[in-house]
């Protein structure tokens, strides 16, 4: 119960993410690296930091054991942060120089969020678990709708309920194939019967229903040929507090 209770409170803590257009995002060839979460993909504002300290800032998120040093950031600047893994911060800022753009420790960065780095990290590992997802064409209890969207498409009925608590409804996504049907049709000439076609119909091959609560998938209904196996679930999208 403790470990639930930190994790909600993680959640109810931090908001930037996207509450969401329904409108897919096209992936950039420059921001493609898999092992990087980019703020673009998840963020409606931009996100900035604090330089607290001077930081060392490298062309590789592998920092001094695989890139090249670019400069310093100037301390008690802003950075704006662009993309991130587990253990360095690819950012735009300013240098002594002038500008600057490149992977940092976040140990040279600082918010008015306490717990960013932890919290950063709780994002990284969500959005990775997420983009598995929507390459499989999955979904999970904790996706917002937009990212329902980036895997499963439209849906094909959707229902709407508005109350005073906010607003939910269900998506459905249903597969259908056409079967064609056809009658015995008896010849009188040959007296013998003969396969005549007379129509095609649309019929349910499989279907996934979606529920949804102010925009977070809730529960999730599938038949058994919908070709999904049990249900996942991923920490609902929250919000930084920089």
């Amino acid at each position: 119960m403790k470990t639930r209770g930190k994790w909600m409170a993680a959640v109810s803590l931090v908001a930037v993410l996207m509450s969401g257009s329904l409108q897919a995002q096209r992936p950039s060839l420059l921001d493609s690296d898999p092992e990087v979460v980019y703020t673009k993909d998840f963020a409606a504002e931009k996100i900035e930091l604090l330089v607290a300290k001077p930081g060392s800032v490298y062309s590789s998120k592998k920092g001094k054991n695989g890139g090249t040093l670019l400069g310093q950031l100037k301390k008690d600047t802003k950075v704006e942060l662009i993309g991130f893994n587990e253990n360095a911060y690819q950012v735009r800022g300013t240098s002594v120089r002038g500008g600057i753009s490149g992977w940092v420790s976040p140990k040279a960065l600082a918010s008015k969020d306490k717990d960013f780095i932890e919290n950063l990290k709780r994002v990284y590992q969500r959005q990775i678990q997420v983009r598995s997802l929507i390459a499989n064409r999955e979904v999970a209890i904790g996706m917002s709708m937009n990212e329902v969207v980036q895997s499963l498409g439209r849906p094909t009925k959707t229902k709407l309920r508005q109350t005073a608590k906010g607003q939910t409804g269900q998506w459905e996504y249903i597969e259908y194939e056409e079967v064609k049907h056809f009658q015995s049709v008896f010849n009188p000439v040959t007296r013998s019967y003969f396969r005549q076609f007379t129509h095609v119909t649309q019929e349910e091959v499989s279907k996934i229903v979606v529920e949804f609560e102010e925009d977070v998938i809730t529960a999730i209904e599938q038949t058994e040929d919908s070709g999904f196996r049990s249900v996942k679930t991923v920490i609902p999208p929250f919000v930084l507090a920089f």
